[in-house]
């Protein structure tokens, strides 16, 4: 399981590390990217730096598909069951024993019938004899 944890720590930094490159690359937009400073043919210039950030995000990318892939292999193996258990047999739990005084529910009266008659003398709101 450690193995697994740390391939996920090192994908997280790998897609944090990827998300920021691709965030200061230079959209047609302007975007984020970096400034235009520097000498033209050095490695920080406007076109140097493009480079830089397009090989850097190719092999990001590339080490983020093969770090996906080696933590799915990696979950595979860590959760495949020993065992499959290919039987149709299934026990069913006996039902609890109905409780003394009360009846089960589709054995029940309707409403009405079997209830006992009000007395003569109650009143007609609380059912209670006066």
């Amino acid at each position: 399981m450690s193995l697994f944890l740390f391939l996920t720590v090192v994908q997280a930094i790998v897609a944090f590390a990827l998300v920021v490159v691709v965030l200061m690359q230079r959209s047609e937009g302007g975007g984020l990217g970096i400034g235009g400073g520097g000498s033209p043919g050095g490695l920080m210039s406007a076109r140097g730096a493009a480079d830089f950030l397009t090989r850097t995000t190719k092999w990001l990318a590339v080490l983020f598909v093969g770090l996906s892939i080696a933590l799915a292999a990696v979950a595979i193996n860590a959760t495949s069951g020993r065992e499959i258990d290919d039987s149709l047999q299934r026990t069913i739990a006996p039902a609890a024993a109905p409780i003394e005084g009360l009846e089960p529910a589709g054995d029940a009266a309707p409403a009405g019938e079997g209830a006992a008659p009000a007395p003569a003398n109650a009143d007609p709101l609380s059912g209670v004899a006066e």
